[in-house]
């Protein structure tokens, strides 16, 4: 189907909540019209602070719905009858208060009583201050959310709007949101459901003594992107994560582990499985003795000698596997050197279907942080059939695009 028309004829109920993040849905309208879909907005008291009515009326080509008491909208039921006749609700931005309605099940006006009336999807944008979504209130809300089955795209990872401010919490982009929907939408199937993918993310550490570790830069932010776009197409995700700083994505189970080897148990405890993706950076060497005690310096011992055992190699223990091995194995390769010609390498010797090559030296061109720690990547996909370098772009990007190729080669393909 042309993706100029891959929601002709869907029908979008598109709430927006009062954040700065409004001025999003303005592009978000047109890029939903532009692929076929009619939307028709609802907008919140405090959302007409930030973007006005007048605006989101033309841009939709039809009314502005704002309140739960109006004569003339509620003389047939309105609000019940704006709930069922969409194909799909649609949150952007979802503000921790519009949040705490939903999960709480208050109705006291238009937007949060449409949402409690309604029989059908709902797909939630979250936008707040990083210290708002990081809020147990909020933690709690939205994995009762996600236990009511509302799904999620984002948040994202950047800077706010307030000075000095950066984390999670920035609402997605106006085309990841419309993935969503066209997963969600698509033949009323997401091209994943059925199937049972592992994924692994983060780092290892590997005790030294009680307060020391051997660890690396991972940051975990590229495999729970992939767990995610994952399961927003419908797949069982199963993350086995490293030690990490950030949430466990929503709709996917997660096992957490601190060493190599815990993390090998947990994968080879999951199995059988439809796909694996080995995106965690796991620690090839460990202390071949860890001390009970802390290890203390005295001056007079010299150099400090610490012995290193190779730790198991998980892709491999995988990719070779006798009798569980998945159909699909996808490995990383964060290289600094010599990069595509180190994934080939290890494509054949791993046993592995694919390998997502990086470059994660200094001098790799990736802005911010670097790759390990950032918010950005580029990657080049090997397979026996050839390299394919993608762009630069978000790791939210990298996994969704990921996530399609994985949903391709199960022999669906999502629009």
């Amino acid at each position: 189907m042309d993706i100029a028309q891959s929601l002709s004829g869907k029908r979008i109920l598109l709430i927006i909540g009062g954040g700065i993040a409004a001025y999003k849905s303005l592009d978000l309208i047109r890029r939903l019209r532009e692929r076929g879909a009619s939307v028709r907005p609802v907008m919140t008291r405090a959302a007409a602070e930030f973007i006005t009515p007048l605006s989101v009326g033309a841009l939709a080509a039809d009314k502005v719905f704002t309140d739960l008491f109006d004569r003339e909208d509620e003389q047939d039921v309105g609000h019940i009858r704006l709930s069922r006749e969409a194909d799909l609700l649609l949150v952007a931005p979802a503000t921790a208060d519009l949040m705490a309605k939903m999960a709480n099940g208050l109705a006291n006006d238009l937007a949060s009583t449409i949402l409690m009336a309604t029989d059908k999807p709902v797909l939630v944008a979250p936008a707040m201050n990083p210290r708002m979504w990081l809020h147990p209130a909020t933690v709690r809300n939205r994995e009762t959310l996600d236990g009511d089955g509302v799904r999620f795209v984002g948040p994202g990872s950047g800077e706010m709007a307030e000075s000095n401010e950066a984390g999670e919490g920035r609402m997605s982009e106006p085309m990841e949101i419309v993935r969503s929907i066209e997963s969600i939408l698509a033949n009323g199937a997401l091209p994943l459901a059925g199937k049972r993918v592992i994924v692994t993310s983060g780092p290892t550490h590997e005790p030294i003594d009680p307060v020391r570790y051997i660890a690396n830069r991972s940051s975990g932010k590229q495999g729970h992107a992939i767990a995610g776009a994952l399961a927003s197409l419908g797949a069982d995700v199963q993350l086995v994560s490293g030690p990490v700083a950030i949430n466990d994505p929503i709709g996917v189970t997660t096992t957490h582990v601190e060493t190599a080897q815990q993390m090998r148990d947990a994968v080879e405890a999951l199995l059988p499985a439809d796909a694996a993706i080995f995106a965690a950076a796991v620690a090839d060497w460990r202390s071949e003795k860890s001390s009970c005690e802390k290890m203390k310096k005295d001056g007079s011992s010299g150099p400090l000698q610490l012995a290193l055992v190779e730790n198991p190699d998980i892709l491999a223990g995988i990719g070779h596997h006798s009798t569980k091995r998945p159909p699909l194995v996808i490995g990383f390769a964060a290289e600094t050197e010599k990069v595509l010609e180190n994934a080939r390498t290890k494509l054949t010797g791993k046993g592995a279907d694919a390998i997502v090559a990086n470059d994660v030296s200094t001098d790799s061109g990736i802005g911010g942080s670097g790759v390990m720690g950032g918010d950005r990547n580029r990657i080049t996909l090997i397979t026996a059939s050839g390299a394919d370098t993608w762009p630069e772009m978000s790791k939210a990007e990298v996994a969704r695009k990921l996530a399609a190729w994985v949903a391709d080669q199960t022999g669906e393909r999502p629009r």
